[in-house]
């Protein structure tokens, strides 16, 4: 499968940076003017574990929009889909979060991810492969041979 580097997220974006609590990950996706790609159908959400995950806790991951381009995590973002809150203990290499079609309904202009970690630590280490595909069973990701 054929990934659009536009409709990437993250590509082995380090969970590192920023705090513990509610944090944007990655890049965010211009959507326009109409936000309308809730409504095409053919559109999944996948997110995976590059690097194992160190830290505290849980992780729960987000897909979100907003009115700007520097998303808010302050709760007046649009949540349109969240994962369960997983064990960090879980979180190991190769580990598919998710691979959800996107939820129909209206989106603000632009579209990304955030994460929560529970507890008062931010994670010490993992990086994540997040993005938009029309194929998700057909993905599989392979080590960078370089």
């Amino acid at each position: 499968m054929i990934l659009d580097e536009r409709l990437e997220f993250c590509d082995a974006t380090s969970l590192t940076t920023g705090a513990a609590g509610t944090v944007l990950e990655g890049d965010v996706i211009d959507l326009g003017d109409d936000g309308a790609i809730g409504n095409s159908g053919g559109l999944y959400l996948v997110i995976q574990i590059d690097t194992a995950v160190v830290g505290p806790d849980t992780v729960q991951f987000h897909l979100v929009s907003d009115a700007q381009p520097a998303i808010a995590v302050n709760g007046t973002e649009t949540r349109h889909f969240s994962t369960a809150a997983i064990p960090v203990a879980q979180l190991v290499a190769g580990y598919q979060v998710c691979a959800v079609q996107l939820p129909r309904g209206t989106y603000e202009r632009y579209l990304g991810i955030s994460r929560t970690t529970a507890g008062a630590t931010p994670l010490s280490a993992g990086r994540i492969n997040a993005f938009l595909t029309s194929n998700p069973k057909a993905h599989q990701s392979f080590p960078d041979g370089l």
